[in-house]
């Protein structure tokens, strides 16, 4: 298991699998420190999380850096994201005692009835590498503060990633067994979701990973909570103040490379201004800096692996050559590293893969819409239902809209996010449940019926 770094190819580290014995004393570790933690005091734990955030903005260059050496993400951005997630340690610092209490329900006079939010047990964690912080710490800060404790299955390519967020929650004084990373393969993550010490599942990945989860998952009859890929629409109306539009537009489809599940993927635009808006977002694409993920003017770095490469580019070849047009980019950059141009396409056939499928790089999707209708028919033509964002100088109009699109998360006027104090989820091949705010904290509990007579 290696990590190699994507902007130069050098490999970073090796890291040897956990033997069988290893898993096994990982998870009896796990078990025997949830006995104890789910007693914890809400308080405690809350202070826990917020110990975390402290340590995470003591050594935010140290883990940005990280970041950009194993999957190549900007630096800028790579700083962010450690932000954010000390951002989320305040909030469940903050809210989670709120998010958990007892909510009483009347039932027959004279009795006492209420939900009691009880922890499960150990979680497994599959994660993935393009958001290896945050992935991660949205999963198990809620999780580990409702008194459950986490397991981290963490992609192979971001190993050292997995392995410095086990050292902050230890850092945070977080109990050992707490918060564990699993060095394992696919193999070996069904046999950990089988085995009868853990609870429950979450995966952030591909739809074909979480197919394969939640049939594990299920089989094993365990609370699974998956968060898949995302073709997720970008719809401008006729209205929409162009210039304005465009900034977020390019940052939509590009932050962290392209390589992000609610990226704005396919771009419906009113014919009234669809030539405008193709000729300004191209404009601006080409003026992105592609380079070195660690220079601090660079937008775009390399995408973290030669074969998602290729297969972006294979995506976009074969859309080319079912009838769509290159307005700029389309090729891999002739340099070291793997680094793919913001591309834009327009012509874009129905069925190939720019429209039916998730790219997962830098690739912009354009398709002229009639109206709002139309819009709204091509934004929902898709298995996917992650997010979607409507533009427009109407708000109530966008709304209206917003109703109508089938995913998971709105948003008017505002590129799609995720954001500690809202729910975030998808519909369809999307996948299914909540994460963040009192929703996701409540995912991963026993939502116990006490009746008192």
């Amino acid at each position: 298991m290696q990590t190699i770094n994507p902007a130069t190819g050098e490999t970073l580290n090796t890291y040897e699998q956990h033997s069988q014995e290893e898993v096994t004393e990982l998870l009896d570790n796990a078990t025997e420190t949830f006995r104890s933690w789910r007693e914890r005091p809400i308080r405690e734990r809350e202070q826990l999380a917020e110990a975390l955030g402290d340590v995470l903005r003591a050594n935010t260059r140290e883990y940005a850096e990280l970041m950009v050496r194993e999957m190549g993400k900007p630096i800028s951005q790579a700083v962010a994201e450690v932000e954010k997630c000390g951002d989320l340690c305040d909030y469940y610092a903050e809210r989670s005692a709120e998010h958990l209490q007892d909510e009483r329900i009347g039932s027959v006079p004279g009795t006492k009835t209420y939900v009691s939010y009880e922890p499960l047990g150990p979680v497994l964690a599959v994660m993935p590498w393009n958001y290896p912080f945050w992935q991660v710490f949205r999963f198990a800060v809620p999780t580990l503060t409702a008194g459950n404790v986490g397991l981290l299955k963490h992609a192979p390519n971001v190993l050292g990633c997995a392995k410095a967020i086990e050292d902050i929650f230890r850092k945070a004084g977080y109990p050992e067994g707490c918060f564990t990373s699993l060095q394992v393969d696919e193999e070996t993550v069904s046999d950990v979701i089988a085995d009868d010490r853990v609870r429950a599942v979450t995966l952030t990945g591909s739809t074909r990973a979480g197919r394969a989860v939640a049939a594990a998952s299920g089989e094993n009859l365990k609370k699974s909570v998956l968060e898949l890929g995302g073709s997720d629409p970008f719809i401008v109306l006729d209205d929409a103040p162009i210039d304005d539009v465009v900034d977020s537009a390019v940052t939509a489809r590009n932050q962290n490379s392209g390589q992000t599940c609610i990226a704005a993927k396919r771009f419906f635009v009113h014919v009234d201004v669809y030539e405008e808006f193709v000729d300004a977002f191209t404009d601006e694409a080409e003026r992105l800096v592609v380079g070195d993920p660690f220079e601090p003017d660079t937008d775009v770095g390399p995408l973290a692996r030669d074969d998602l490469l290729d297969t972006l580019h294979e995506q976009v070849t074969a859309s080319v050559e079912a009838g769509a047009t290159v307005e700029t980019g389309g090729e891999p950059l002739d340099r070291e590293g793997h680094f793919y141009p913001p591309t834009v396409l327009t012509d874009v056939p129905p069925e190939c893969p720019a429209s039916a499928e998730e790219l997962f790089g830098p690739v912009a999707a354009m398709f002229p819409v009639a109206d709002d209708d139309e819009a709204v028919a091509k934004a929902n033509d898709t298995q996917y239902g992650l997010g979607g964002s409507v533009w427009t100088a109407d708000a109530a109009r966008g709304e209206a809209l917003a109703r109508r699109i089938d995913a998971g998360n709105v948003f008017v006027n505002q590129v799609v996010k995720s954001d500690p104090r809202l729910p975030f989820g998808g519909i369809k091949d999307s996948g299914y449940g909540s994460e963040l705010s009192r929703h996701g904290i409540r995912e991963f509990t026993n939502a116990k019926t006490i009746w008192v007579e």
